[in-house]
């Protein structure tokens, strides 16, 4: 017999309510088709042409979540696994399935050996004084 006398043992506290796995919510996937390369500071922006998302019977209502966050601001990757109480690699699949279906798009930073040095920001700056 189980510890609760019904033939089940409760393997979670009953207020926690549903339980669902992460693996489930991307199907086992660790990566999308759409997903290159997510930094954790990577925008997330609603596409204005999308279809709605809630019409798509093969996104999850995690991927319509995504999509409700990110219409009235861009959300970081580390925003939406914040807002939504999810890892972020279970986001990065489902913002990566997302592109995929032409959803979002993702801006990416800009890498650190794209930007300006700080000594010809520097010597721009000093020679606008200098004028």
């Amino acid at each position: 017999m189980s510890p609760d006398g019904q033939g089940r043992s409760h393997w979670f506290d009953d207020e926690a309510g549903p339980v669902v796995r992460p693996y489930a919510m991307t199907r086992g996937r660790t990566t999308s088709a759409g997903q290159h390369r997510l930094d954790l500071i990577a925008l997330v922006v609603t596409e204005t042409e999308a279809d709605d998302p809630e019409a798509d019977h093969s996104l999850s209502p995690e991927h319509v979540d995504i999509v409700e966050l990110c219409r009235d601001a861009p959300q970081s990757v580390a925003e939406l696994a914040a807002g939504l109480d999810l890892p972020v690699g279970v986001v990065r699949v489902l913002v990566g399935d997302l592109v995929h279906g032409e959803f979002v798009h993702v801006n990416r930073p800009v890498p650190p050996a794209e930007l300006p040095d700080e000594d010809i920001l520097r010597d721009v700056i000093n020679g606008l004084r200098a004028l």
